[in-house]
């Protein structure tokens, strides 16, 4: 193997190679004097969704984190854990060799390469080399020409800048230097934690859940309030809502879901309101004690699956008649989504399946033929002073059955 005068050898086979991952992000570096925080983070996040796999150091290299990888552990397994944590935009799979800037070991680096391909199939490849620090004596193109040259000449393949069969990435830090032959990617997003808390009405449909997994998305950790038509139906709707918080756990971690036997309030309100406002009654009540909740839980906000125009409670009329009972925010991800948009994103997320398993939803229960969908504040207020409104919030919290959920 020939190479320019100017390079000296100074790494050796011999010494040990470093098995790792590099995690980038895109969002977090425009963060400006807050980046510390959000980094900071993402890196207890990555070592959360690792800790049960023997991982102790996830390094802040700034920029880009390295997680420090034991033999022992899968690459899948790592694949699937960091392709769940919000705020990485992508990964990979990296080994990783010293790196002097005065004097690059080309050869060293090749030879370590050429080695790691010999597992692949391919006829054609690229190299992508980014230098991070500019003290390193060349460039970013001169070191992909020359260990691009070197895999040539040791496989015999051939390099298509344009359509490869298989991409070589190198990164060069520093003090060390990455190689990968395959880049992941993560969800993007924040890190779940920097946006504060926020309380989510998770009913165990195709929507709610995917609302949350936005908000999570977004850096919001999320506290998980169902309202179940229990005593009047079974517990089909609690368990598939204990399914999707499970599901959604892998992304926070740690979560908390309230169920609320919200049967006897619906019999109160068919017995005593008009048929035509009983669902959004139904829904303004279902706000005040997801409210308590969430200002107990420390929660800055409420979430609801609601799609514009969706089902007739999601009339612009009626959305702004429920959104004045509630005086947190009133978040809704999903407004401006249609039914096949967020069926989508709930197959993606892994969601559907659960959430299309049969149940008996209680906001089904004593649905009237004929909704009300323009409800008139004045109207629904002359309906609620029909009934004592915190005493059936009072009885929905005393009533409030907690679980509390862990991933890993």
């Amino acid at each position: 193997m020939i190479y320019p005068a100017h390079f000296r050898f100074t790494f050796h086979l011999s010494r040990s190679v470093m098995r790792c991952a590099i995690v980038h992000y895109h969002e977090l570096a425009l963060k400006g004097r807050n980046r510390d925080y959000f980094e900071e983070r993402l890196v207890r996040n990555i070592q959360w969704t690792l800790k049960d796999l023997g991982i102790r150091r996830v390094e802040n290299l700034r920029s880009r984190i390295r997680v420090i990888l034991p033999d022992q552990v899968p690459d899948q397994t790592i694949k699937e854990r960091l392709a769940r944590v919000f705020g990485i935009a992508n990964f990979s799979l990296a080994h990783g060799l010293p790196l002097d800037l005065a004097h690059p070991d080309i050869e060293t680096l090749s030879n370590a390469v050429i080695a790691s391909l010999r597992s692949e199939s391919f006829s054609t490849f690229r190299v992508s080399a980014k230098r991070a620090d500019k003290r390193l004596t060349l460039t970013s193109m001169e070191v992909a020409r020359d260990v691009g040259a070197a895999i040539c000449q040791g496989t015999g393949k051939k390099v298509s800048l344009k359509d490869p069969d298989l991409t070589v990435y190198l990164e060069l830090l520093s003090k060390e230097v990455y190689y990968a032959i395959e880049k992941v990617q993560g969800p993007g997003g924040m890190p779940v934690g920097v946006s504060g808390k926020v309380a989510c009405l998770i009913s165990g449909g195709i929507d709610s859940p995917v609302a949350s997994y936005r908000m999570m998305k977004r850096g919001c950790r999320a506290l998980f309030v169902h309202f179940s038509g229990r005593p009047l139906v079974s517990r089909a709707s609690e368990e598939k809502v204990r399914e999707l918080v499970q599901l959604l756990t892998v992304h926070q971690y740690r979560s908390t879901l309230y169920v609320i036997p919200f049967g006897e309030i619906q019999r109160d309100i068919v017995a005593n309101a008009p048929a035509p406002f009983r669902v959004v009654l139904y829904r303004r009540v279902m706000v005040r004690i997801a409210q308590e909740l969430a200002k107990r839980e420390h929660c800055w906000g409420l979430v609801t699956g609601d799609s514009l125009g969706q089902v007739a409670s999601q009339t612009p009329e009626n959305l702004t008649v429920i959104e004045e009972a509630a005086e947190l925010p009133l978040l809704r991800p999903l407004i401006g989504m249609d039914k096949v948009e967020i069926t989508d994103q709930a197959q993606q997320i892994g969601s559907f399946a659960i959430s299309i398993e049969p149940d008996q939803d209680c906001c089904s229960l004593f649905t009237p033929p004929h909704p009300s969908t323009k409800t008139r504040l004045i109207d629904i207020q002359k309906v609620e002073r029909m009934f004592d409104i915190d005493a059936l919030v009072k009885q929905g919290l005393e009533k409030a059955e907690v679980s509390e959920f862990t991933f890993p």
